[in-house]
Protein backbone atom coordinates (compact mmCIF):
# COMPACT_ATOMS: atom_id res chain seq x y z
CA UNK A 1 0.00 0.00 0.00
CA UNK A 2 1.24 3.28 -0.95
CA UNK A 3 2.39 5.86 1.51
CA UNK A 4 0.94 9.16 1.58
CA UNK A 5 2.61 13.02 3.38
CA UNK A 6 -0.67 15.10 3.81
CA UNK A 7 -0.43 19.13 3.89
CA UNK A 8 -2.48 21.78 4.42
CA UNK A 9 -3.13 24.60 6.53
CA UNK A 10 -6.70 23.82 7.66
CA UNK A 11 -6.57 20.81 10.28
CA UNK A 12 -10.11 20.02 9.24
CA UNK A 13 -8.92 19.20 5.16
CA UNK A 14 -5.89 17.01 6.50
CA UNK A 15 -8.94 15.21 8.73
CA UNK A 16 -10.76 15.15 5.76
CA UNK A 17 -8.21 13.61 3.43
CA UNK A 18 -7.06 11.55 6.25
CA UNK A 19 -10.20 9.75 5.74
CA UNK A 20 -10.65 9.23 2.24
CA UNK A 21 -7.16 7.90 1.59
CA UNK A 22 -7.03 5.44 4.63
CA UNK A 23 -10.33 4.07 3.19
CA UNK A 24 -8.56 3.46 -0.23
CA UNK A 25 -6.02 1.65 1.51
CA UNK A 26 -3.12 4.20 1.70
CA UNK A 27 -1.25 4.55 4.69
CA UNK A 28 -1.02 8.08 5.81
CA UNK A 29 2.35 8.79 7.12
CA UNK A 30 2.51 12.06 8.36
CA UNK A 31 0.22 15.72 8.25
CA UNK A 32 2.07 18.75 7.78
CA UNK A 33 0.61 22.59 8.28
CA UNK A 34 2.58 24.27 6.01
CA UNK A 35 5.89 23.90 3.49
CA UNK A 36 8.34 24.13 5.76
CA UNK A 37 7.08 21.16 7.54
CA UNK A 38 6.74 19.23 4.25
CA UNK A 39 9.90 19.59 3.66
CA UNK A 40 11.13 18.37 6.69
CA UNK A 41 8.52 15.23 7.01
CA UNK A 42 9.02 14.54 3.19
CA UNK A 43 12.82 14.02 4.53
CA UNK A 44 11.89 12.24 7.42
CA UNK A 45 9.46 9.70 6.00
CA UNK A 46 9.86 9.63 1.87
CA UNK A 47 6.33 8.89 1.24
CA UNK A 48 5.36 7.58 -2.34
CA UNK A 49 3.17 10.40 -2.58
CA UNK A 50 2.29 13.67 -1.01
CA UNK A 51 -1.15 16.11 -0.89
CA UNK A 52 -0.02 20.03 -1.17
CA UNK A 53 -1.96 22.75 -0.28
CA UNK A 54 -0.71 25.66 -2.77
CA UNK A 55 -1.61 28.76 -0.55
CA UNK A 56 -0.05 27.90 3.39
CA UNK A 57 1.67 30.27 5.84
CA UNK A 58 5.16 30.64 5.82
CA UNK A 59 6.46 28.14 2.82
CA UNK A 60 3.61 27.91 0.51
CA UNK A 61 3.26 24.81 -1.22
CA UNK A 62 4.93 25.62 -4.48
CA UNK A 63 7.95 26.43 -2.43
CA UNK A 64 8.23 23.03 -0.59
CA UNK A 65 7.56 21.69 -4.10
CA UNK A 66 10.70 23.00 -5.60
CA UNK A 67 12.84 22.53 -2.14
CA UNK A 68 11.37 18.46 -2.71
CA UNK A 69 12.22 18.04 -6.12
CA UNK A 70 15.52 20.20 -5.74
CA UNK A 71 16.52 16.97 -3.41
CA UNK A 72 14.34 14.06 -4.49
CA UNK A 73 14.08 14.73 -8.14
CA UNK A 74 11.28 11.41 -8.79
CA UNK A 75 9.52 12.86 -6.06
CA UNK A 76 5.29 12.50 -6.69
CA UNK A 77 3.47 15.45 -5.22
CA UNK A 78 0.03 16.03 -6.31
CA UNK A 79 -1.36 19.95 -5.59
CA UNK A 80 -4.59 20.56 -3.79
CA UNK A 81 -5.99 23.86 -4.56
CA UNK A 82 -9.15 25.65 -4.52
CA UNK A 83 -10.87 26.72 -7.65
CA UNK A 84 -9.97 29.79 -9.66
CA UNK A 85 -6.20 29.80 -8.71
CA UNK A 86 -5.48 27.98 -12.55
CA UNK A 87 -2.12 30.52 -12.19
CA UNK A 88 -0.70 28.60 -9.29
CA UNK A 89 -1.53 25.14 -10.57
CA UNK A 90 0.69 25.81 -13.94
CA UNK A 91 3.60 27.11 -11.16
CA UNK A 92 2.94 24.07 -9.33
CA UNK A 93 3.29 21.55 -12.31
CA UNK A 94 6.21 23.62 -13.81
CA UNK A 95 8.26 23.07 -10.62
CA UNK A 96 7.59 19.55 -10.17
CA UNK A 97 4.04 18.63 -9.11
CA UNK A 98 2.75 15.42 -10.98
CA UNK A 99 -1.24 16.18 -10.87
CA UNK A 100 -3.14 18.86 -9.10
CA UNK A 101 -7.27 18.05 -7.60
CA UNK A 102 -9.23 21.27 -6.89
CA UNK A 103 -11.36 22.29 -3.83
CA UNK A 104 -13.78 21.10 -3.37
CA UNK A 105 -12.85 17.42 -4.81
CA UNK A 106 -14.45 14.44 -5.39
CA UNK A 107 -13.24 11.72 -3.02
CA UNK A 108 -13.11 9.20 -5.73
CA UNK A 109 -11.15 11.65 -8.25
CA UNK A 110 -8.89 12.15 -5.16
CA UNK A 111 -7.76 8.26 -4.97
CA UNK A 112 -8.05 7.45 -8.65
CA UNK A 113 -5.47 10.70 -9.05
CA UNK A 114 -3.00 9.09 -6.47
CA UNK A 115 -2.86 5.96 -7.53
CA UNK A 116 -2.06 7.10 -11.00
CA UNK A 117 0.45 8.98 -9.54
CA UNK A 118 1.96 5.89 -7.39
CA UNK A 119 1.14 3.32 -10.31
CA UNK A 120 -0.77 1.51 -7.63
CA UNK A 121 -2.99 -0.91 -8.59
CA UNK A 122 -4.61 -3.29 -5.64
CA UNK A 123 -4.29 -6.42 -7.55
CA UNK A 124 -0.66 -6.03 -7.43
CA UNK A 125 -0.85 -6.57 -3.58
Amino acid sequence: MPTVLIVDDALFMRKMIRRILEHAQFEVVGEAYNGLEAVEMYEKFLPDVVTMDVTMPGMSGIEAVQAIVKKYADAKIVMVTAIGKPKLVVEAIESGAKDFITKPFNPELMVEILKNVTDWDEMDE
